[in-house]
């Protein structure tokens, strides 16, 4: 198994979960939240953060390649603010990771946080809780369960991730060559034992995130009616 392919691999999916935690929470929180003015607005976002699950990696892959060019307008930015490129480097698979994975962490962070029973949230507020006291006393604590299993679902799944990385990253050694790169390599050269070993990993993590989800699907989120 290629240890440098699994480093980076590692290092693109927990960075990856870091930024959908960091930015996912207060989506989620939004999206969540008893509708009222802009549900139309909310339905679009929400629409839009689950596009990936049925939008075809490749295509994807092809869409940030052309946005993220060097003579995009996301590129010259990108350009001007670092002196670099997106496409072909750690940066671009990493937006590109960040982006098909929203669903994966913006769905579970939205289910827990609609199951909360608004008035625990109101009780709060009413005893002087400021709301940063709230999220982090209340929200958090009743719904821990659905982000945590947002946060692993989205770790195991930007491990096994492939076309969008091979689309928008290419193949290079220790700055965009994953290990699911790495395996469709040692098949394509029928290194059917390095293949053998990298694909374990694979399963192996995919079976934990699994196994961890469950548990914690059977672990009880405080309930109301959401209002």
């Amino acid at each position: 198994m290629d240890v440098t392919a699994a480093w980076l691999t590692f290092r693109l999916a927990a960075t990856t979960t870091l930024l959908l935690a960091v930015v996912g929470l207060p989506l989620a929180w939004w999206l969540a939240a008893p509708h009222g003015r802009g549900t139309g607005c909310r339905g679009f976002v929400e629409a839009v953060c689950t596009l990936p699950l049925v939008l075809p990696p490749t295509v994807a892959g092809f869409f940030l390649l052309v946005a993220t060019a060097p003579e995009s307008v996301v590129g010259r930015l990108w350009g001007r603010l670092t002196g670099g490129t997106l496409p072909f480097t750690f940066s671009g698979i990493l937006l590109a990771a960040v982006l098909m994975n929203l669903p994966y962490a913006i769905g579970p962070f939205t289910a827990a946080f609609a199951a909360l029973d608004r008035r625990l949230v109101e009780a709060s507020w009413c005893l002087g809780e400021s709301r940063g006291a709230t999220i982090l006393r209340v929200v958090l604590p009743a719904c821990w369960p659905g982000i945590v299993t947002g946060l692993v679902m989205t770790f195991a799944h930007v491990v096994g991730e492939f076309g969008v990385v091979l689309m928008v990253g290419g193949n290079i050694p220790g700055i965009t060559r994953t290990l699911s790169v790495a395996l469709y390599d040692d098949v394509q050269a029928i290194d059917h034992a390095s293949a053998a070993r990298t694909a374990t990993v694979l399963v192996a993590v995919a079976l934990v995130a699994l196994v961890t989800v469950q548990r914690l699907a059977r672990r009880p989120v405080a309930k109301g009616t959401g209002r």
